[in-house]
């Protein structure tokens, strides 16, 4: 039986304080600098938060495929929950820019604009060396380099190795981190960078349209060119990427472990792994801690997931995506923190209700199969969960 959705407000639970700590970590940066210096010489508050959102990803993102069974509805679901939010943040920061109330940086005056708009549409900028819009949405590249990882993973019928891929990722990231520190696909490679944003929304366009060899073809070519922008594009270097990724599929780990396909201790070894290699990646004081305490706060939300938690909370984490992705434009304006604070919320809570909601509803309309189509991997017991993503 599919499970209600109270037993997935464990994932709300984290993704609110993870959303409103990132919030909390730019604003008092603006606000409060000298004070939130000495704290974050301490603890990355905004890396904790960002850590915490990247383990909810690798838990629910392979589920929700699992559960659709079909590439075209899985695509349609993300594009649908992303990039109605993205598009009205977007010309919000151009808006705002044009009044003077926000200002642009300069890269993307600098490259050409099809570049940027390739760059910042597809999420993937980060890894394209190209600048983006609101400086949070880097976080977003990886995303979607987890996306098509994801995807061709399951093309192949290879999901169920997400442990030893988090621990294969980790074990890389050690060696890469020094042998590329930074990216390879520099700001100024142009034809580089919008050759391989073409090729990556080629590969899931012919994934999604296409069957048989073709689509599998096509998926794994995506999911090697994601792992590829990784290594060879990300800002902070290949150390630093590949650790993320690898803390996204040890949360896919943790799910596989819930849901009986692989030990518990497969998946504890996955995230320790990942741990021991990551709290070098950076040389920060304030980074080990950070990536530390979110696999713990991760850990201790996952153990009470059976019990209720506060309504409010639920809430919050509901439109975290909203709160993430306009609270950098709201600091421009806002007088204050404690402003800042008042009117952050409302407003994640209005466009989450009249941007998300809808277009997400849209969305499952648009990816509901015929009822012909048979979904690729059914035989799967562990495509039973229902996720809200």
């Amino acid at each position: 039986m599919a499970p209600t959705p109270s037993r997935l407000a464990w994932l709300d639970a984290l993704r609110g304080p993870a959303a409103l700590a990132v919030a909390l970590h730019h604003s008092a940066w603006t606000f409060a600098p000298g004070i939130w210096a000495h704290v974050d010489g301490r603890i990355d508050v905004g890396t904790w938060g960002v850590f915490v959102f990247f383990l909810v990803s690798g838990y629910i993102i392979p589920a929700s495929l699992e559960r659709r069974g079909d590439l075209r509805a899985f695509w349609i679901g993300r594009v649908f929950r992303l990039l109605p939010l993205l598009l009205t943040a977007v010309c919000l920061a151009f808006l705002l820019a044009y009044l003077g109330l926000f200002t642009l940086r300069s890269g993307l005056s600098t490259r050409p604009l099809p570049l940027v708009a390739l760059g910042n549409l597809t999420m993937l900028q980060e890894l394209l060396g190209v600048t983006p819009v609101i400086d949070v949405m880097w976080t977003l590249s990886y995303e979607m380099a987890f996306y098509l990882l994801t995807v061709g993973l399951f093309t192949v019928r290879q999901s169920h190795r997400s442990a030893p891929i988090a621990i294969g990722l980790a074990l890389l990231a050690v060696p890469l981190g020094f042998l590329l520190p930074g990216p390879t696909i520099s700001g100024r490679a142009d034809l580089v960078a919008a050759v391989f944003g073409v090729a990556a929304v080629a590969a899931v366009i012919v994934s999604v349209l296409s069957g048989g060899r073709t689509r599998t073809v096509a998926a794994v070519a995506g999911g090697l060119l994601g792992l590829a922008l990784v290594i060879f594009g990300s800002r902070i270097g290949a150390g630093q990427g590949l650790i993320i990724l690898g803390m996204m599929f040890a949360g896919t780990a943790v799910y596989r472990a819930e849901q009986g396909t692989i030990r518990p201790r497969t998946a504890v070894a996955a995230v320790l792994t990942v741990l021991a290699c990551g709290v070098f990646a950076k040389d920060d004081p304030g980074w080990a801690p950070a990536i530390l305490l979110a696999a713990g706060f991760f850990a201790a939300v996952f153990a009470l997931r059976h019990r209720r938690f506060p309504r409010w909370l639920a809430h919050v984490g509901v439109m975290s995506f909203s709160l993430y992705l306009l609270h950098p434009l709201l600091l421009r304006v806002s007088p204050n923190l404690p402003v800042f604070f008042l009117i952050v919320v409302p407003l994640g809570y209005l466009t989450h209700r009249f941007i998300e909601a809808p277009a997400q509803r849209l969305g499952r309309r648009l990816s509901r199969p015929p009822a012909q189509e048979a979904p690729l991997d059914r035989e799967r017991p562990h495509a039973a969960l229902t996720p809200k993503e």
